[in-house]
This record gives structure tokens, C-alpha cells and sequence, in this order.
């Protein structure tokens, strides 16, 4: 492609609410342009970035026998409604009715459709196992779209679906798709862990995340600092502490603490470790038709991972509670106990299960429990890992290496659905004895636009872009200086030609420019490489410089097509 002829409008502007690097150079450099919050064009140079991701997410998907289909957009709502989803989602589901006042959505995901296609057309377990995927635009209603196509209300997705006769073989391919996702990531040239996850609100099982590390990412996510153990914060386990305090002695007492209504200040107060302090937190959880007040204990020394909580209660939502609805049922904020089951539904963190030698709210003002043993309400009390993990705490895998926090950004996430929307669905197989079984399914999904904006996120600089080889737009920029000197005019169209002609993705920037405003924007794009044609040719010399080390070699004007073919290999 020439540069004179190319749609590529760069510019010296980031939106007004770019904050991430990705949605700053990736409007600056002529990739995207908003048409509405969380809604974007994409121009050629993106095109040319989504299609080499799709390639490569096609190739490592046939090398697994799953098959492409391309789903309606559009989805009856009473699909929706048949797996019960339809209001679980919530406004996120957008929703509309055609001129005959038929309800539809715009699926956000393609469960209900998917199930939909296979269900009365596959019906015996010797069409068994079958994967089917398709990457289509998905759209969700986000309330608050931010962060350029990191977060959009419309975006990229390769979704699939697997069915299974059996629960065994749903798990061969789930590690299938797990090693198939891993490929994927490794050839487009990034950094990323395979974590473990909460399944949300599409259901099942078995959730792993696929997480590119970078400083921007919106989640944290626990890694082992001598395994591959990866866990999203909110789903993160730890092995039980090896280094525990020295238990403080005490015989089961109430006693006097005047104003002492934070961990610090009772472990203060009491002089020991929070470690044998318990914390109370709590919420209202919100349920379908009704919401209760419930109350979680964790150890003094951690914090409630409000998804796990979340989890834990199945309710649909967590939310503060007041002091004042707190007193409404008999409770006195800041010293709230477990001990005292009657006012309000209890769950405690796991690692507190029998433990012993604790200090506790007495559910009483300025007075606390010392000496508690857990192990009197074992049989009655509800026991659930509840609690985030600290940096520093044990892998629960290798058992040795220790804990630390990282960032990443979501790309993919595959689930063990099992039978949830097929049972819901009423989609069925004969089994080996004629009797009908639910598909026993899984999913898998990659964000293709977010791929996009998380290579960008993991790979620029303050000058902009730095494409991978396996995602550039085009592999080598072929920079005349002076369009005006002939020699060097020459020079660059004869590479072009060459590299053309040996399958090499070209761009010829034969624009009447200066050389400083041309060599901004190869940096601002981000080519791997760029071929400078300059006053160095007569002395028979070019320059490579290579975008993802920022450094320029120069070389030989007759060894130039070898020198680059080397690279770009």
C-alpha cells in the first residue's frame, strides 16, 4: 500500500476521555474512530489487525476439530427467557420489539442460541462430541463504556460452544481449548497467565481466565512465585499459613474496651497479632423478590472478597448496610460478634473453622469476647471461603512459592457449563441405553477487539504503538525522506516491488512530507520495521530501524532486501 493513497488520519490529539495507551494511539494513529460512547469504527489499518487475530484464532480452532457457524445478532428474548437469563442479566441486555411487537435482544453472548441450533438436530451420543464457534460483534449495554475498546458497549468476540455425553470428556476438551487459547496468545506475542475465575452470571463450572499482564489492567489477579498458579482476586485460594503468631492466653471472658471498634484498635487494645482478631462485615444481600442483612467474619488480619461472599449467599447483589439498620435488629456496630446467631444470617471465612484463641465482638457496646474457641458453633455455624488473599500467602498449588498481586487485562475466559442451559433448554441426546440426557457443555470465549487494545496496552512507549509480527498492520515501512531525489525515489520503489513479490505486508510512504513529520508517524503506528531512505544513500547506505528496540542499524542499499528479509522471518 502506498501512504499517499492510504486512509490512515493520524493525529496530534487523544480524545478527550482517552485514559489507557491503547485508546490514546490507537485514535491518534488512524486505527479507530468514536461514533458514541462504547461504539467505534474501525479503519483499514485495524481491519488489517482484527483479521490477522481471527486467522490465527481459526487455524489453532481447526487444529481442534471445532467448526465455525456465524449466529443471528438479533435473539428472540423467549430464548432468553426459556434459560431464565433474561432478567438475571439485567440492563446490560439490550433489549427492543420489531413493528409486529415481538420481543428481541442483542446478544451479548450466544448460549441460549447456540443450544438453540443443536437441540432436535443433533439427538444421539454418536454425534458426540461437537464444537462450534463463530467471532461475530457482540454488543452489551455498559453503563459506563470507558477505556476505548477495552470497555465498549459493541465489540469483537469469538465465542464457542462444546457438547458432551459425558462429564469426562467435557474435560479433555476444556484442557484441549485451555492449550488452543494458550497457543493463540503466544504466537500474537503476548505476555500472559491462565488464571482461575468466578463463572458471573453466565454459569457453570471450571472457570479459567486467559489474562494479559499489564499495568493497566482493570483486574488483579494472584500469581505464584514458583509456579504457574494464577487466580483472578476474586477467585484466588491459599494454603493454610505455615507462620502463625503466638496465641495470646486467655480464658473465655467478656471484657471492657471503651471506644474499640477497629482491628487496629483491638489488636492494639488486647496487644496481639490481628491474626486472632475477628472481623465482622456487614451487607445486604440482594435476592430476587427479596434482601436480608448478613453478616461475614473474616480474621482480623484479612478482607472480605465481596465476590466470594457474593457466591456464597447466591444472592444477585451485595451492598452496604447502615449503622442505623444494623441497630434496627439489634446489633451494635462495631462490636459485632459471631457467637450471637439469632439476629442475622452468619458466614464465616473457612480459616476459622475450630480456631481458637480469639477476640471477638460481644455484641454488647465497648465490650468484647477474649478467649473464644469457634469449635462450639462448628456443627451449626456456615463455613465458606469468603476471604481475598494476601500478597505474601501460600500457593495453594506447589504449596511454597508465596503470593504477589499483578494486573491484567481479560481476553479470554472458558467455562465447564455442564448442564445449565441445556437442561433449561430441554436439549437432549439418547444415550447409550435410548435414554435422553442433557448436553453436558462448555464454553469458550476470546475478546477479539480487546486483543487489539491489550497489545498496544502491553506493547508502546510514549511515541506510540509497538505491534507485534504477528498483529502489525504491515510488517515494513519504507520511508523516502525526499521525495524529490530520485535515487531515493528509486531505491524505494524498487523495495516495494521486491517485497512485495516475496509476500512481505508493505507500506511505501511516498508522501510530500518532512522527514521528521513521516518518521513520528511510523512510530505513532508502529511497524516493526522501518527502512529509512535518507541523504545516507549517497553514500550508498539506508537505515532499519526497528520499533519494538527503537534502535536504528544501517546498512548496506545492496544488501538491504536481505538485511530486512532477515528480520521479518
Amino acid at each position: 500500500m502506498r501512504r499517499s493513497r492510504a486512509f490512515i488520519p493520524t493525529s496530534k490529539e487523544a480524545p478527550s476521555d482517552a485514559a489507557l495507551p491503547s485508546h490514546v494511539f490507537l485514535a491518534r494513529a488512524g486505527f479507530i474512530t468514536q461514533v458514541a460512547a462504547g461504539l467505534y469504527n474501525y479503519l483499514p489499518l485495524a481491519k488489517r489487525v482484527i483479521k490477522k487475530i481471527e486467522n490465527v484464532i481459526n487455524e489453532e480452532m481447526t487444529k481442534v476439530g471445532a467448526q465455525e457457524v456465524e449466529l443471528s445478532f438479533v435473539t428472540p428474548a423467549d430464548l432468553w427467557a426459556e434459560s431464565g437469563r433474561i432478567e438475571k442479566f439485567g440492563k446490560e441486555l439490550l433489549r427492543f420489539k420489531d413493528r409486529k411487537g415481538n420481543l428481541f435482544v442483542l446478544g451479548p453472548t450466544h448460549e441460549e442460541m447456540m443450544v438453540d441450533l443443536v437441540r432436535n438436530r443433533v439427538t444421539s451420543y454418536k454425534n458426540l462430541p461437537l464444537n462450534l464457534y463463530q467471532i461475530k460483534t457482540k454488543f452489551r449495554d455498559e453503563a459506563r463504556p470507558r477505556f476505548g475498546l477495552m470497555r465498549g458497549r459493541e465489540f469483537i468476540m469469538k465465542d464457542g460452544y462444546s457438547f458432551h455425553a459425558t462429564t469426562e470428556d467435557l474435560d479433555r476438551e476444556f484442557d484441549a481449548m485451555e492449550a488452543a487459547y494458550k497457543r493463540i496468545l503466544t504466537r500474537l506475542g503476548l505476555d500472559y497467565r491462565v488464571v482461575e475465575a468466578d463463572s458471573g452470571a453466565i454459569g457453570g463450572s471450571g472457570s479459567k481466565e486467559l489474562m494479559v499482564l499489564a499495568d493497566s489492567g482493570e483486574d488483579t489477579i494472584a500469581v505464584c512465585s514458583k509456579c504457574e498458579y494464577g487466580a483472578n482476586i476474586e477467585a484466588a485460594k491459599r494454603k493454610a499459613r505455615k507462620n502463625i503468631p503466638e496465641a495470646p492466653e486467655a480464658n473465655f471472658n467478656k471484657f471492657q474496651t471503651p471506644d474499640v471498634k477497629t482491628i487496629d484498635e483491638l489488636g492494639e487494645f488486647f496487644k496481639v497479632d490481628p491474626y486472632y482478631t475477628v472481623k465482622c462485615v456487614a451487607k445486604r444481600v440482594i435476592y430476587e423478590d427479596e434482601s436480608e442483612i448478613v453478616l461475614f467474619f473474616v480474621r482480623g488480619c484479612d478482607n472480605l472478597q465481596e465476590v466470594k461472599a457474593l457466591n456464597a449467599t447466591d444472592a444477585l447483589d451485595i451492598v452496604d448496610v447502615t449503622e442505623e439498620e444494623l441497630r434496627e435488629i439489634g446489633l451494635e456496630p462495631g462490636f459485632i460478634g459471631p457467637l450471637d446467631q439469632d439476629k442475622a444470617k452468619h458466614v464465616i471465612d473457612v480459616d476459622l473453622k475450630n480456631a481458637q484463641n480469639l477476640i471477638c465482638g460481644a455484641n454488647e457496646q465497648d465490650y468484647h469476647f477474649v478467649g473464644v474457641d469457634l469449635g462450639i458453633i462448628s456443627d451449626v455455624a456456615y463455613f465458606e471461603d469468603i476471604a481475598e488473599v494476601n500478597e505474601g500467602d501460600i500457593c495453594p498449588v506447589c504449596g511454597e512459592g508465596e503470593l504477589s498481586f499483578t494486573k491484567g487485562i481479560e481476553v479470554g475466559h472458558i467455562f465447564k457449563l455442564g448442564t445449565t442451559y441445556s437442561a433449561a433448554l430441554k436439549a437432549e441426546f439418547l444415550d447409550e441405553n435410548g435414554k435422553a440426557q442433557p448436553f453436558i457443555m462448555g464454553t469458550y470465549g476470546m475478546g477479539v477487539s480487546r486483543l487489539v487494545a491489550a497489545v498496544i496496552e502491553q506493547h508502546h512507549d510514549d511515541n506510540g504503538c509497538k505491534w507485534t509480527k504477528a498483529t502489525a498492520p504491515y510488517m515494513v515501512n519504507i520511508m523516502i525522506s525526499n521525495i524529490k531525489d530520485e535515487a531515493q525515489v528509486e531505491l524505494g520503489e524498487k523495495l516495494y516491488r521486491e517485497l512485495q513479490e516475496l509476500g512481505v505486508e508493505v507500506m511505501l510512504d511516498d508522501r510530500k512530507e518532512r522527514f521528521g513529520f513521516k518518521m513520528k508517524d511510523a512510530e505513532l503506528i508502529g511497524f516493526p520495521y522501518t527502512v529509512i531512505i535518507g541523504k545516507e544513500l549517497a553514500n550508498g547506505a539506508v537505515q532499519i530501524y526497528d520499533r519494538a528496540s527503537t534502535v536504528k542499524t544501517t546498512v548496506a542499499a545492496d544488501d538491504i532486501l536481505n538485511a530486512i528479509m532477515e528480520k521479518v522471518k
